[in-house]
């Protein structure tokens, strides 16, 4: 059992530092979580941390997942095998540039519940919530034999708010079904004092200015074991933006630092692995800014899980301070270069009958009011007399494509400086269609209450319009029959990539514009050509030998139909 005592960590009674690394089990296909948790124990630490995301795991409110990438139990068992300690962090919300932070998208639908707080309605869903995680997780606590060490019962709370009850009423939840290991709380070093409580255990999130971190510590909790919760040696990206890394030598600097100190530590991240499907989080300060699909955050181990330069170094400095095993990399198996041509395709909108859930209502209604996570809705709605009228376009989230009577129009953002459009209508009577993507919710900060599609009516010609048709797309088994007449984009692609034995490899997809591709009918995630990412990585346990079906939702145009899956990522 972990303990505190006199300024330092007690492992049954026993002087123990934590050395941690961060892998995700829902960012890592099962069948690679041996090989990365193997490689974190060779590099040197003793302990792995991960986040355990609400809305992988109840998707839809009284619906829970613990199968695939979200068997959570199969992880820690994998941990288990190698003698790795577990660190959990199963607080309601994680951040973890995840969509809405872990947050499922469900509690969207009551637009009066308030989050991360006291409020007895998000309560009364947190504990049901836990009521089905927490049981599976007791077992496997080190005070009944198990590898878990520690629990986290909020995620930087203190860069939120300052509800300390809510904070009491988490951890006596934790407490009342039975975790009795250590608690803990993680935050900045100048928001440790809203997201602590007295009696738990409070660590640091930093990636530098390792002294003054541990200094803010000493000053709010004197005595309490320095632990970095999340030393930052990477970062993540966003779309348009450049690809973040981060020197090897700067990075061991910082840590031989807290080591010094005699401070225990979690690398975020170890491995990094992929946001797949929509997964993918965002930010919101001055814009809307999303988070790319891969999560390599320039961690130790690449996206596809090879040793990189940093690493080596960060096992180097660790072989100063604890015994480190022997290493045996194996060579990382990847496809031969192959071309595949997309030369069959469909029109999303020939397509609605079978990938889309129709809805009538007198406004159109949010993603969330459809009950609806991710995806796409494409909203219909009759235009009366011919003229140029003005759209207000701002509750339109996130991005869209207009068309009028059947023809393409427009192309809008969330950004766009811009929200009054102007739209000929050239008929007596209309059809003004949209088609909403939803980019992924916002993970941080103020404007974590993030609705998708269209979040009210729109207000068009100086009046709302009413009687709205919608088809929620969300995408989650695709299975679409190509065919139809119809030539506007979004268009569904499909070829086939022939595989002798499966191995990893890294789908190029020059020439395209924006959209999804699936493998087998499985999400990779986003591509979009502003970049910094232009490879989507696809791990070989996701191909077959044989034939590979593999589809591109192109949601805005393009002028290749060929897509190259190659040896290397191409980050930016």
């Amino acid at each position: 059992m972990l303990t505190t005592e006199n300024n330092q960590f007690l492992l049954n009674g026993q002087p123990f530092r934590i050395l941690s690394g961060s892998i995700h089990y829902f960012r890592v296909v099962p069948e690679y979580w041996a090989d990365r948790l193997q490689k974190l124990k060779e590099c040197g630490f003793n302990t792995v941390e991960t986040y355990i995301p609400w809305n992988v795991h109840e998707p839809k409110k009284g619906q829970f997942n613990f199968e695939g990438l979200a068997d959570l139990e199969a992880f820690i068992q994998e941990a288990d095998k190698l003698g790795l300690h577990v660190l959990l962090r199963p607080a309601p919300y994680i951040c973890a540039e995840w969509e809405f932070g872990g947050l499922p998208a469900w509690l969207l639908k009551d637009r009066t519940l308030d989050l991360r707080c006291a409020d007895p309605r998000f309560l009364e869903h947190l504990e049901s919530y836990y009521n089905v995680l927490l049981p599976k997780i007791v077992p496997y606590l080190s005070t009944n034999g198990g590898p878990v060490l520690a629990l986290q019962i909020e995620n930087e709370y203190g860069a939120y708010g300052n509800d300390r009850e809510y904070l009491q009423v988490t951890k006596e939840m934790f407490e009342e079904k039975g975790i009795d290991v250590l608690l803990f709380t993680s935050d900045g070093p100048d928001m440790i004092r809203e997201g602590s409580l007295p009696d738990v255990l409070t660590t640091l999130n930093f990636g530098s200015r390792a002294e003054e971190a541990f200094q803010a510590l000493d000053e709010l909790k004197p005595g309490s074991p320095r632990m970095c919760a999340e030393y930052w040696i990477g970062w993540f990206d966003s779309w348009g933006k450049e690809h973040h890394t981060r020197p090897p030598e700067e990075a061991v600097d910082v840590l031989r630092t807290m080591l010094e100190a005699g401070a225990s530590v979690n690398f975020y991240m170890f491995h990094g692995g992929t946001n797949f499907n929509f997964h993918n989080g965002a930010n919101h300060y001055e814009f809307y800014d999303p988070t790319i699909t891969s999560y390599d955050y320039d961690a130790l181990l690449t996206e596809s899980g090879e040793i990189t330069e940093k690493y080596r170094h960060v096992q180097k400095v660790l072989q100063e301070y604890t015994t480190v095993p022997e290493s045996t990399p194996t060579a990382v198996k990847r496809l031969p270069v192959t071309a595949v041509d997309l030369t069959a395709s469909v029109s999303l909108f020939d397509t609605l009958s079978s990938i889309g859930k129709k809805t009538l209502h007198k406004t159109p209604l949010a993603m969330e009011d459809l009950d609806q996570a991710y995806g796409y809705v494409l909203y219909r709605v009759q235009v009366p007399g011919k003229g140029t009228y003005t759209i207000d376009a701002d509750p339109i989230r996130d991005r869209a494509s207009l068309y009028v009577n059947g023809e393409f129009k427009k192309l809008v953002y969330r950004n766009d400086e811009e929200k009054m459009i102007t739209l000929d209508f050239p008929e007596e009577q209309n059809v003004l269609e949209i088609f909403v993507e939803n980019m992924g919710r916002v993970n941080y900060g103020k404007h974590l209450k993030d609705r998708k599609g269209i979040i009210q009516n729109l207000w068009i010609d100086n009046k709302y319009l009413f009687d709205w048709e919608m088809y929620s797309i969300e995408l989650e088994d695709v299975d679409v029959s190509i065919s139809g007449v119809d030539t506007r984009y979004p268009r569904f692609f499909e070829g086939t990539l022939t595989v002798e034995e499966p191995a990893d490899t890294f789908v190029q997809l020059e020439g395209w514009t924006k959209g999804n591709v699936f493998v087998n009918g499985f999400n990779l995630g986003r591509y979009w050509s502003i970049g910094p990412q232009k490879t989507l990585y696809v791990p070989g346990p996701l191909l077959k030998k044989g034939a590979n079906r593999i589809q591109v939702l192109e949601l805005e145009g393009t002028n290749s139909e060929r897509i190259v899956f190659q040896n290397e990522a191409d980050l930016g």
